[in-house]
Order: C-alpha cells, then structure tokens, then sequence
C-alpha cells in the first residue's frame, strides 16, 4: 500500500506531499487540481509500462505541464504585500514524482534534453530514477539508481552497473526489468503494473457495454467497460456472487441481473426489473443504470488490484445511487487501496465516517495546489534524490 505521494513541478502542483490511507478521497472546488492529481498518479503509472514519453505528448509536451508560476511563493506574496515576479528565472526545470510503501519506494524525475539538431529536441528525457528501501529517500537507502545514461545497483557497500547505455526516453524497468541482478526493480514494476485508472466509462448508445460481446473468463474489467457481460459472469463463477447480487438489490430494490451465455460464446446482460415481463438488454438500459453495473464489475473484481483509482465515480449517477456506490468502495477498499477524486457531497460525506478514510480537501492559492490547514507535523517526510 502507498503511505505518501509527492508531485513537484507538474501543472498547478509546486511541491505536494500527501500522506495516504487505505481509502483515499480527493475533493475540491472546480480548478483546484485534482485532475492534475490523477495525471500525475498516472504518469508514475506509465513509467512502468514504457509510455511516460507518449503519455507527456499526449498532454502537449513536458514543456506544457511544467508549474508556470515562480520557482518560490513567499509568504510576503500570500499576503499581497509584494506581486508575483512576472520573469521566468533561469534555473533547470524538472518535472518530479515519486511515492514510498512501508517497504519500497520509487522516484522519477523528468526534463528536457540538451539542445541538439535533432528534429526531437523536444522529446522528454529521464534524468534520473531511484528504488529506495523505507518510506523516504536517503542515499544510503538507494538500491537501484538510473542516472542520466547509467543504471546501478547496490551491492553490499559497492555499486554494480547494470547498464551503461539506456536510452534517455527508457526507464529502467525498461531496461533492467527481468534483470537477476535486480529484483527489486521487476518487484516495482509488476505492483506498478498493477495500478488500476478508471475514468469516464462508455454508456453512449453505442457503448461496447450495451452490444453482445464474444466473452473470456475475466477477472479485471477494461477501462471503457467493453467486457462487462464477461466480467460479471467471471465475479459470478469464481467471485464473490452474493455480494454482486446484494449490490443491485442495494441500488435497484426488487431487480436483478443475469448474464445470457450464448451457445457461439456470446455474453449480454439481461436486467429483470420489478413489473415487466421481460428482462431488459444492454441496449435498453439508462446511463446511469448501466454505469452503476459497470462500476458493480470494476469494484467487486474477483482479482483486487493493490491501488484502484476513480475519477469521479458520481458522473451520470442520480443522488440516490451514490449511497449503494459507497459501500461498493468501501468493500472494495477492504481488499485493496483506493483513492476516489469526488465532488459529490453525498458520496464524499458517506465515505469521510469511514476510519480507514484518509479525506483530502484541495483548495488553489495564487495558482498553486495546496491542502489548505496542514501544519508541518501532518505533511510526510520526503526527500527527493539528488
């Protein structure tokens, strides 16, 4: 389980360390930056699976999602006494993340390469990484360190190195990801790996999660929902049936979901509800109906990722859902970690009197993300490798 996070650099985050719990909720007004938030968990996230280059330009280069604001705020500038200085200071930008568990941590750091001829001088590159032991960096911590071209790794008081020659867009776990040598980076790999991003799920009329679908044994439900007859059908054979069936009665008292398996391998849903005399399909069901058993799949998964993250679970949902999609998370955070980034009252209500609720309100400050009422004995300890 995650214990901190720290982003630094990125967006409308300057600097922000957050201590995380088992259950973790993000809120905030409109603009305070919990979208960025999400980014940035998904930037660490893509480290791991070769694609923090692709990921960035896809967000309009490194250079776009660097903090626009001074490399300082002062307190003088919080107070108004003094404006903020409009001149860019010439110091070296690096677009920083990095987070620890009781066990391990990771941290990577991003920037811009030397000017060349080459028609990519834009492309980010990896300055450096580090696998520390603990839930803060020291140097006497590293295990495994990725300085610019050159990858090491701690043996005994020595250093070994791995390799001499990764490229600058590669990260290590890349590189030296089934390495013998070090285990420690295939062990940060695979639970990165494991990380779980559900965002807006697909309920237009079109939806792949309306139509009938050639069906496998699923255990972990796609990002855009277009296994959910699978991976229902999977929680009903191998997982945990009385808790799905509990879960519709909660949200749909009187209504019950079955899955028609077709001889050709064909699954669909089939949606019984109190009065009619048939059962309704996929196609015939309401957004918010439909997203509610997407999120019954993604939360009631027969294999609990070790940190499952949903960005604004409440979209399309009427008010009267979200308490039964409360004690969806909540069993869900009994398996795993989870973090929910909300700005529904109810839902964020519901799951702040929960004790394993780590609650997170953001606020903006002269452009800046912050975590308003925080003293320095509630901001983690971290230290970001030189």
């Amino acid at each position: 389980m995650l214990t901190s996070i720290s982003i630094a650099n990125y967006r409308s985050i300057l600097d922000l360390t957050l201590a995380l719990g088992r259950l973790n909720v993000i809120t905030g007004a409109n603009g305070s930056g919990k979208s960025n938030l999400y980014k940035a968990l998904r930037l660490l996230a893509s480290t791991a699976h070769g694609g923090v280059v692709g990921s960035l330009a896809s967000e309009g280069g490194l250079a776009s999602t660097f903090w626009a604001g001074p490399k300082e705020i002062s307190a003088s500038m919080l107070r108004g006494e003094f404006g903020i200085d409009p001149s860019h200071p010439n110091y070296i930008k690096r677009l920083k993340l990095g987070f620890a568990t009781d066990d391990l941590g990771y941290a990577v750091s991003l920037g811009l390469p030397e000017p060349t001829i080459s028609a990519f001088c834009l492309d980010p590159e990896i300055k450096h990484e580090c696998i520390f032991t603990g839930a803060r960096y020291h140097p006497n911590s590293s295990l495994v360190e990725r300085q610019g071209n050159m990858i090491r790794n701690r043996d005994g008081r020595r250093w070994e190195v791995l390799s001499s020659h990764i490229a600058n867009y590669d990260s290590m776990f890349d590189q030296v990801g089934e390495s013998a040598q070090a285990p420690e980076v295939l062990q940060m790999r695979e639970m990165i790996r494991g990380w779980r991003f559900y965002d807006h799920f697909r309920t237009d009329r079109d939806a792949p999660a309306r139509q009938s679908q050639l069906g496998t044994r699923t255990t972990m439900l796609h990002h855009d929902g277009r296994d959910l007859a699978a991976a229902l059908q999977t929680i009903i054979e191998i997982g945990d049936r009385e808790a799905l069936e509990a879960a519709i009665e909660d949200a749909f008292p009187g209504c019950r979901l079955t899955i028609n398996c077709e001889g050709n391998g064909y699954f669909s849903l089939a949606f019984y509800q109190h009065g009619l005399l048939r059962p309704l399909s996929g196609s015939e069901l309401s957004d918010g109906t439909l997203r509610f058993i997407l999120w019954v799949a993604a939360l009631l998964t027969p294999r609990p990722p070790t940190l499952m993250v949903l960005n604004e679970p409440e979209t399309s949902l009427h008010p009267d859902l979200l308490p039964a999609l409360g004690r969806l998370i909540h069993h869900a955070a009994s398996h795993g970690q989870v973090w929910v980034i909300s700005h529904a009252e109810v839902l964020i209500k519901q799951l702040a009197t929960l004790p394993e609720c780590q609650l997170i309100e953001i606020e903006k400050v002269l452009g800046e993300t912050t975590v308003p009422g925080r003293d320095i004995l509630d901001i983690p300890t971290w230290r970001w490798p030189k």
